[in-house]
């Protein structure tokens, strides 16, 4: 018996994954044993398409345990999968895995890591109280549409053949490679910080163009993208649309059109963008001219 654990918690970086075997993997499943049927008001799923933390995934490599699918999603001490919309025997499972004595400590992420993911998850469990789950919706274009940009069209991007494999810098440069492309890579030039100082050249290096003046109006050739970071963690990438609004994809998460408040993005510096606090710069992406990877 194996478990593979994935802390759903990245949007640029691959997130981190936990592999356990034997009485580890099966004190997990005990702990995922599930107790009473959640009520109806409960049962909606976490909103998958926000930024920082967004539940565990966890996928059993071998024979399934009974009562549990093959792969489930725990958040806040529910579970959800085909079939499955119940309360956990554990409901503070996220401490054992993800807190500062838990299970990530042997991904050595850092010593700050666990801290920045334990406020993470109380954020997270905030939002899924405040925010629950609702359709998509796309406005009327602003004033000066963006002519160049691309459209915004989620349903290509949020398919099981593209959506687990290209991340927020796949789509802000609309540039599918099925390998979550890191900035820099393909330049042999990868950031060596989570900081808007190293990031930035890394996106350079691949033929972006920094445009900090952009403030946030559409360019003449190409479409207009932002760089935000949170401090330590992790990146993200959003792009401007053809009406003037801003999308972006968060991770192996589908594309949205909204912000951690499900508001529309008309400027990504006034967006609720979660930990990712530090806006960095606009850039803009040259149709043909750059290379990721």
């Amino acid at each position: 018996m194996s478990l593979r654990i994935t802390i759903d918690v990245f949007s640029g970086r691959e997130n981190p994954v936990i592999e356990l075997k034997g009485s580890a993997a099966r004190e997990v499943l005990e702990r995922l044993r599930p107790t009473r049927r959640l009520s109806k008001q409960d049962r909606r799923l976490p909103a998958m398409a926000t930024l920082g933390y967004r539940g565990l995934v966890i996928e059993q490599l071998g024979k399934p345990a009974r009562g549990l699918p093959r792969v489930l999603r725990y958040a806040h001490g529910d579970l959800f999968g085909p079939g499955l919309a119940h309360r956990a025997a554990d409901v503070a499972l996220e401490d054992f895995v993800c807190g500062s004595t838990g299970l990530v400590r042997k991904l050595k992420l850092g010593p700050r890591f666990p801290e920045l993911l334990t406020k993470e998850i109380e954020r997270f469990r905030w939002i899924r109280e405040k925010y629950p789950s609702k359709p998509t919706a796309w406005p009327w274009p602003l004033r000066n549409p963006c002519r160049c940009a691309p459209l915004y069209e989620p349903d290509w991007w949020n398919v099981p053949q593209r959506q687990p494999y290209n991340n927020c810098y796949n789509y802000s440069t609309n540039y599918r490679t099925d390998t979550f492309a890191q900035p820099g890579r393909a330049a042999g030039a990868t950031y060596a910080a989570l900081t808007c100082a190293a990031v930035r050249p890394a996106a350079v290096a691949d033929c972006l163009i920094d445009s900090p003046s952009a403030y946030n109006k559409c360019p003449a050739k190409g479409h207009l993208v932002a760089l935000v970071v949170w401090p330590g963690g992790d990146y993200h990438w959003y792009r401007k649309g053809r009406n003037g609004y801003w999308s972006h994809k968060p991770g192996g998460t589908p594309a949205t059109n909204l912000d951690n408040s499900a508001a529309t993005i008309p400027d990504p510096r006034t967006a609720d963008r979660g930990p990712y606090t530090d806006f960095c710069t606009f850039m803009v992406v040259m149709h043909g001219h750059i290379k990721i990877k």
